[in-house]
């Protein structure tokens, strides 16, 4: 008994030892694996041993406009680079001296690069970037001393160069990848730049190209004996792909030249292909501000001017669509056959509803037709539709908020409520209330016609971006349908997105755009937007002023021409400025001459110069900045 109890202890322990060995086995084979597989660092110190491999960065993509006018090019720059555990007998004082910096600086800049929290992939056996972006100048003068620097070599870039000042948001910028970029993408390592903003953004992986590698041999002390294996395992790098954009850049900087000193926006559109003109926000800036190793300070200047020049209104301010919006009433109201083109509704300068309270309208002949309402833009005639519609024909809709609920669904087609899905980074979408929010706010059955007429006349709870407004016009000039809004035309070797070769149809029907087009026309020719009209030139538009609770009103006028095979369809937001036909239209007025007959005609050089002229805000010690990029 005892002897069996000794041999089964005996095989008890000798399965522990067992265990105990495998699992130290599996130990050692886990760490081994995660040392040489898993966790790169011992390799990259073993082949920096016996190699240096320098990136070679790619040739950005060029940008040319509509004409084939280059816009945004590259120029060279240069990064200093560090390796550390090189930097033998090193006289940091004649380094200080070649790069125009202080010795505290120096010891700031290594201390940074030491920090693991604010440099992550530090290591003392890989390059570190030590200060970035030299001029060619600069990069000159160290290099005829860069034989004393044990461990420092010269890597090339590129930064972006502007040939005209125009255009900042549009084309956007570019800059330097924080942590969470480099975390999100494995192309990016610290130091490399990316699209931040605008078209550099949203097309970033087409215009980046692709890194390649330049693989050198050192000797047992470091120094560079030439290239491994005579470059045949470099990788040469890949230029971006070039790209054209919809953009017409003598039309953008007249456009931001009418607009200087004025809070507002410009967006033209091509209505046959829903490409982007102008996108003018105002104020802009320079974007070779943005260029540079001042580009810090410039953006923080820019981040601080009280007028907002980084602000890209065009797509993301949200205003009332004010009168403009009465096309869009007039639209639906015809697709659901409560009114036609020879319906009137009588205006006794406004409409009155509720005891004591009245809608105001400017005075002009009554009762008007529909394109007469539209010429004269009678508030009172769209709070006569939007009480047809949601409290006269129950019959129909059952409910208000059935009524409700068809009416938005109508709106929305046109391309309000939501993004458009425009191939900026930075759209809004503007506001369509659903019903069920105004059931939330008044109580289900509790409000009508009278509670939310302000939204006839686009006041109230609807807001649009002026890219929104924008397509609106390409809408109707095109009877019913439109593109997305874009800015690219084409990209070399590629197709742009097929959703923006794709029309969009709204719910109207073709045939009801023809008196709304009327309407606009007969605004421009004898209406409350005459001062535009255009020799020899029959164009649509519709003025409108959006009230602001913040001070003046907002001038809004939107257009498209030529009438028949329209070419431009446009939107102008002047803030703060008033009527619509005081500012937003001879600016509309101006920008479709300039970009059908490449110039303005001699009768007309007196509202060129009243617009240019006018001042809506002067200069402040925040406003912009005269740094200019190294």
């Amino acid at each position: 008994m005892s002897y069996y109890r000794n041999k089964q202890d005996y095989k008890k322990r000798q399965q522990t030892i067992t265990w105990i060995i495998v699992v130290v086995a599996i130990i050692y084979i886990c760490r081994l694996f995660f040392l040489q597989i898993v966790d790169v660092s011992y390799k990259d110190n073993a082949d920096s041993n016996a190699f240096l491999k320098k990136t070679i960065y790619p040739s950005r993509g060029l940008i040319y406009d509509r004409n084939g006018k280059l816009i945004v090019s590259n120029q060279p720059v240069y990064d200093v680079m560090l390796i550390m555990r090189e930097m033998h007998d090193f006289d940091t004082l004649a380094f200080c001296n070649t790069l125009n910096i202080t010795k505290e600086e120096f010891i700031t800049r290594i201390n940074e690069i030491k920090d693991r929290k604010k440099n992550p992939g530090y290591s003392r056996y890989t390059p570190q970037v030590f200060m970035s972006q030299l001029s060619g100048e600069d990069y000159g003068r160290f290099q005829e001393k860069q034989f004393r620097f044990s461990g420092t070599f010269v890597q090339q870039r590129v930064l972006r160069e502007y040939a005209v000042p125009h255009g900042a948001h549009a084309i956007g910028s570019i800059g330097e990848v924080n942590q969470k970029q480099i975390e999100a993408d494995s192309y990016y390592k610290k130091g490399d730049y990316k699209g931040q903003s605008g078209i550099e953004k949203t097309y970033e992986e087409q215009l980046r190209g692709e890194k390649g590698v330049e693989i050198l041999l050192r000797d047992v002390h470091g120094r560079i004996k030439g290239r491994y294996q005579n470059g045949e395992r470099d990788i040469l790098p890949k230029s971006g792909k070039n790209v054209t954009v919809g953009l017409d850049i003598e039309l953008q900087q007249y456009g931001e030249e009418l607009m200087n000193y004025k809070l507002g926006s410009i967006v033209a559109i091509e209505p046959s292909t829903g490409e982007i003109l102008a996108l003018v926000s105002s104020p802009s800036f320079d974007p070779s501000l943005l260029v540079g190793r001042k580009r810090s300070a410039n953006y923080s200047a820019l981040l601080k001017d009280p007028n907002k020049p980084l602000f890209d209104r065009p797509m993301m301010a949200m205003y009332p669509p004010g009168s403009t919006f009465k096309l869009v009433q007039a639209l639906v109201m015809q697709q659901e056959e409560l009114i036609n083109r020879n319906t009137t509704f009588p205006c006794h300068r406004g409409y009155s509803y509720g005891v004591g309270r009245k809608l105001g309208c400017h005075a002009h002949p009554s009762p008007l037709n529909l394109p007469q309402s539209i010429q004269n833009s009678c508030n009172a005639y769209y709070c006569c539709c939007l009480r047809e519609m949601l409290d006269n024909n129950l019959a129909k809709y059952k409910t208000t908020d059935h009524a409700y609920d068809v009416w938005r669904s109508h709106v929305t087609s046109l391309g309000f409520g939501d993004k458009l899905g425009v191939d900026f980074p930075n759209e809004k979408g503007g506001l369509i209330l659903k019903s069920s929010r105004y059931d939330k706010i008044y109580g289900k059955n509790h409000w009508r016609s009278s509670t939310i007429i302000s939204i006839s006349i686009g006041q109230g709870e609807v807001l649009a971006t002026p890219i929104q407004t924008a397509n609106l016009a390409a809408c109707i000039a095109n009877k019913g349908y439109f593109y997305t809004p874009h800015i690219m035309k084409s990209i070399e070797g590629d197709s742009i997105d097929i959703k923006y070769r794709t029309k969009h149809y709204s719910t109207i029907d073709s045939q009801y755009f023809d008196v709304v087009q009327e309407g606009m026309l007969g605004a421009v020719m004898a209406g409350t937007a005459r001062i535009g009209r255009i020799d020899s030139l029959e164009f649509c538009g519709k003025t409108g002023t959006a009230q602001n609770p913040h001070g003046k009103d907002h001038s809004i006028f939107i257009a498209f021409a030529p009438k028949d095979n329209p070419k431009i369809a446009i939107a102008v937001y002047v803030e703060n400025a008033g009527f619509g036909a005081t500012w937003a239209v001879p600016i509309a007025s101006l920008m479709i001459e300039k970009y059908l007959r490449r110039s303005i005609s001699p009768n007309r050089l007196y509202l060129e110069e009243r617009i240019l002229n006018a001042k809506f805000y002067e200069d402040t010690p925040e406003n912009g900045t005269e740094s200019k990029p190294d």
